[in-house]
């Protein structure tokens, strides 16, 4: 059984260490932590680990956040992996800076990356693992903020956001969907 698993960024030095980022950011430690490395493909770029007993896709796309359905379909196709397979790993403004909301399916919530997702894949059953990224910007600067780089008291916190986030995708994979929501959506953040 393959899953896919794709986090949301903009490719290009000026969007590394973004908030907007912070898709990438978690599948690059992953990649990191099974000792292998993305090659650039159609699309994006593509890592494979193996968790679980299961073949797991890592995908960085290239086609930019708003673009991201085509990286996901061309590669779900490529691949041959079921759509209950699918986690998608993005920011999320709404939520406050390093809380984790996993998600089985639903709206695109204002994401552009998730619109574009579901418009390309024509269906919200998808699983997404949300990452909060806070929301100190005044109104109408949201992209702006997104698109800026973390303080430096935030990157001290960045490694134990994506190791939360690395054992949120874990469970969804050993688990399945509803038992890693009803762990990850209780849990509190360990720092």
């Amino acid at each position: 059984m393959s899953y896919l698993v794709t986090g949301l960024g903009n490719i290009g030095t000026e969007y590394a260490g973004t908030r907007h980022n912070i898709g990438f950011t978690v599948l690059d430690v992953w990649a990191t932590l099974h000792k292998t490395e993305f090659t650039t493909l159609r699309y994006g770029s593509l890592a494979q680990i193996r968790y679980a007993g299961k073949e797991i896709w890592l995908l960085k796309p290239s086609t930019y956040v708003n673009l991201s359905g085509k990286a996901v379909r061309y590669w779900m196709t490529e691949e041959r992996i079921a759509v209950e397979n699918i986690m998608v790993v993005l920011d999320d403004v709404a939520l406050p800076f390093g809380k984790l909301r996993l998600k089985a399916r639903g709206s695109d919530g204002g994401h552009n990356g998730l619109k574009h997702i579901t418009m390309t894949l024509g269906t919200e059953e998808y699983a997404r693992l949300r990452i909060g990224v806070g929301d100190d910007f005044p109104r109408g600067y949201q992209a702006d903020y997104v698109l800026s780089h973390w303080t430096e008291e935030e990157k001290k916190e960045l490694p134990f956001i994506c190791n939360n986030a690395i054992d949120a995708l874990g469970l969804f994979i050993r688990q399945g969907i509803e038992r890693a929501m009803n762990q990850v959506n209780t849990a509190k953040l360990e720092t």
